[in-house]
């Protein structure tokens, strides 16, 4: 029992978990996800390349079977799924996601659609010719090798890599903490900067990207932004624009049409054309009749044909604002240098890249002198054993055996063991003339290539010398002309609404419970003064008429505020029920709308003014809350946990502002009292509240027109009050009774309006019991009685809620 207990260890759990995580994160940072500085290759892409090279699956040999070469790597050295492996093979097949493909395949190797690949056992791969050139020489010990996972086999540690692979192919991956964004490069620039840099070792970026313009992506597309690509190969972190490619070509009938015949990198084309589509069904693009892809075997093709009159130009720029036809890349060049994952710049992966050569060349250049000088001295005791032929003949027929013909020849004529080796060997037919005249020839050709292989040896020039003519031999070869192409500056995108959307007068409504719809006039028009569609237990908080290209902003309970273009409501007949706004901008379950504001033009000249439960006002321009990016609520004021948003006007600077509290106190400023702040801010102490006092409703109106104030209690009593019956004051003060004192089942205020026109007041209470008064019936009170009972609460429960609509509203 003793000795089963000592086999455990009691350590802390976070001890454990810490450790074994971290051994986890940095087998999958330097094993799995990210590419090495040097031959740009994830281990996976490594194996596989190796284990085809192994296997003579090359440009030259016949196509095999993709399954042979996965079971090859599995097998031998990468102990993980097949389909990793599968995949990872695929993608080094694919020609629009690898500037220069590794692996040549027959099948189906996937699409651009994100269709995918066929099965393994259907396709068949092998190395490419370039992919030759990563692989060149590496049976000369250029490179170290390890074992592999079960000690049976050994594997490169990295590539010889004859062209900068990470450079020119790019890379992606995601690891623990890590993650890496390289794009793909042009081969012949790639290289002319490596030269550069051998020949100028202090050169800087600027020098590097007169050679290197930018990005080549495969796919072609146009790069936006020389600053972002200036800083990202400065420090290895950058953004750039990439568009796609686009043409405005005029059809018969004086129409326009789109051609699309390059996309952005790693953008899906069959997505791209869908969510085209997709605009022109939903009408948030005017102007497209039809989107077509008419991509075949000679090449990528996206035809968007526009109606008469529509303008190109317009629908062009919405388009690349709001689709995938432009998007932003985002540089991380982070690689695997010296053991750990760093943040390169241009000049480190370069730089990178050059230290890796010049270990090859000079592993390389050792093993070819090695070889040479091993050669000469068999040459030479072949050509002495050739000049004293008839003494080791002699010497070897009275020998016993192989072994003491060697050692005779050895100890007779001073030749070491490796030439008596070679001359026990000797074919009878290399004893003639000339043979001899060849040897000698030999020997002078391996004098001179000694004598090379140790001058580049000594010498770090020649060195550099030898790494540059072979990269230009790459580059001779297998350079090709720059697909993308690279414009200084980003265009700024303004998208004019009426050019893309149709100007129509539409009919908006807003519902309490947070549905919303646009109508055509058609549709109102023919439901003859009925009320909206919506459910029986919901209520407008608003109904206006207004034009496509406005903008309807939603207040929450919560301080969020929804940004919708009118154009982007779903269009729905007048008598059927909204959409509820949750499916077309993001907001919190939990929270409500409280206030909908249509808005023509977001002028400097107006504001918006905040009032919250615990008494704060905020006021703040109206331009502060044009957004760019509407697809979820954004933050309308600063409130507190425990506050809340209780209403929201449109204010010119110079109205008046009334506050109601539940407790009956009301509270008569002007709007110049609170100063303007900036869009996240909280604003001013607009009430000096009492303990467990709230703002039940903060109103505002203009000097011109004077409002009756309409008051409304949870015991069912209204009553309406003049303004004359108030002083105004300054904000934070508490203000002056609206109610009645009562020790026993004291009033508190539900809601509080300012009505400027005769309305209709509707007053509902716990148990669904709605009832009206019109507000010209009630005559006006003094602020110290409690008004006049509409139910008793005592049947129907106490009030919940009241609204009104005005007396013009209800008679059309």
């Amino acid at each position: 029992m003793e000795q089963e207990k000592d086999r455990y260890l009691d350590l802390p759990l976070e001890d454990v978990i810490g450790d074994r995580f971290g051994r986890y994160s940095k087998y999958i940072i330097q094993d799995r996800a990210l590419p090495d500085a040097r031959d740009g290759l994830k281990p996976v892409q490594r194996r596989i390349l190796y284990a085809m090279h192994h296997d003579r699956n090359t440009a030259d040999k016949p196509f095999r079977k993709s399954a042979k070469t996965v079971g090859n790597v599995i097998g031998n050295y990468h102990p993980h799924g097949d389909t990793s492996v599968y995949d990872a093979m695929i993608r080094l097949s694919q020609d629009w996601k690898m500037r220069h493909l590794l692996v040549g395949m027959h099948g189906n190797n996937g699409s651009i659609d994100g269709d995918p690949p066929a099965a393994m056992r259907y396709t068949e791969a092998r190395l490419s010719k370039i992919a030759s050139e990563m692989l060149k020489d590496i049976e000369k010990d250029t490179v170290e090798f390890m074992p592999n996972f079960d000690d049976s086999d050994s594997e490169p540690v990295v590539l010889p890599s004859r062209f900068p692979n990470l450079l020119v192919n790019g890379s992606t991956g995601i690891s623990s903490g890590y993650a890496t964004d390289l794009p793909p490069h042009n081969l012949g620039e790639v290289i002319n900067a490596a030269i550069m840099q051998m020949e100028k070792p202090d050169c800087t970026v600027e020098d590097l990207m007169e050679y290197i313009k930018g990005p080549d992506f495969p796919t072609g597309g146009i790069i936006q932004g020389e600053e972002g690509l200036k800083k990202a190969y400065s420090t290895g972190k950058g953004k750039i624009v990439v568009r796609g490619r686009t043409e405005i070509e005029t059809m018969r009938g004086g129409r326009d049409q789109i051609v699309i015949d390059e996309i952005p990198y790693e953008i899906n084309k069959a997505n791209l054309v869908k969510k085209m589509d997709e605009l022109r069904l939903d009408r948030k693009v005017d102007g497209i009749a039809e989107v077509r892809d008419e991509t075949d075997r000679t090449g990528l093709r996206i035809v968007i044909e526009l109606k008469k009159d529509a303008d190109a130009k317009g629908i062009l720029t919405f388009l690349f604002k709001n689709t995938d036809l432009q998007i932003t890349y985002n540089f991380n060049m982070v690689a695997i240098y010296r053991k750990t994952p760093q943040q390169l710049g241009l000049k480190q992966l370069l730089d990178a890249y050059i230290q890796h050569q010049k270990e090859v060349v000079t592993r390389r250049t050792e093993f070819d002198l090695k070889k040479a000088r091993d050669r000469q001295h068999i040459v030479e005791g072949l050509i002495k054993a050739i000049s004293i032929l008839d003494d080791v003949i002699a010497k070897i027929r009275s020998s016993k055996d192989k072994a003491d013909a060697k050692l005779g020849i050895q100890e007779t004529f001073g030749f070491t063991e490796p030439q008596a080796e070679a001359i026990v060997n000797l074919q009878l037919y290399r004893l003639t003339n000339t043979d001899i005249t060849t040897l000698q020839k030999e020997s002078a050709e391996l004098m001179k290539q000694i004598e090379k292989l140790a001058a580049i040896l000594s010498s770090e020039k020649k060195l550099i010398g030898e790494i540059k003519r072979e990269l230009r031999a790459i580059r001779k070869e297998y350079a090709e002309e720059r697909r993308t192409v690279v414009e200084k500056e980003i265009e700024d995108l303004k998208v004019n609404l009426e050019v893309v959307v149709p100007s129509e007068d539409v009919m908006v409504t807003v519902t309490k419970e947070g549905y919303v719809k646009r109508s055509s006039l058609r549709s109102y028009s023919s439901s003859k003064g009925e009320p909206p569609g919506m459910k029986e237990t919901d209520r407008l908080i608003g109904e206006f008429e207004i034009n496509t290209t406005n903008t309807l902003l939603l207040f929450t309970r919560q301080g969020s505020y929804l940004y919708i273009p009118v154009h982007q409501l779903p269009d729905i007949r007048w008598k059927d029920n909204g959409q509820h706004v949750a499916n077309i901008v993001q907001m919190a379950a939990d929270d409500e709308i409280i206030k909908a504001i249509p808005i023509q033009s977001f002028s400097e000249k107006q504001y918006l003014l905040f009032v919250t439960q615990n008494g704060m006002v905020k006021r703040t321009a109206l331009s502060d809350y044009k957004a760019q990016r509407h697809s979820r609520a954004l933050m309308a004021v600063k409130v507190k946990k425990e506050d809340r948003l209780t209403d929201v006007h449109v204010t010119d600077g110079r109205s008046q502002l009334f506050f109601a509290t539940w407790m009956g106190y009301g509270l008569w400023f002007d709007e110049d009292e609170v100063s303007i702040t900036g869009q996240r801010t909280a604003g001013v102490k607009a009430v000096n509240l009492k303990p467990d006092d709230f703002v039940v409703s903060g109103l505002t109106f203009s000097q011109q027109r004077i409002p009756s104030l309409f008051l409304i209690t949870q015991r069912g009593a209204y009553k309406r009050m003049n303004l004359t019956a108030f002083d105004k004051t300054t904000r934070a003060k508490r203000g002056v009774v609206m109610l009645k004192e009562l020790k026993r089942q004291p009033h508190r205020v539900i809601r509080f309006f300012a009505l400027e026109e005769p309305s209709t007041v509707y007053i509902q209470s716990k148990k669904g019991i709605v009832a009206s008064v019109d507000s010209r019936k009630a005559r006006a009170s003094d602020r110290y009685t409690n008004g006049s009972f509409i139910f008793d609460t005592t049947e129907v429960g106490p009030v919940v809620e009241a609204w009104y609509e005005k007396a013009s509203d209800l008679e059309d």
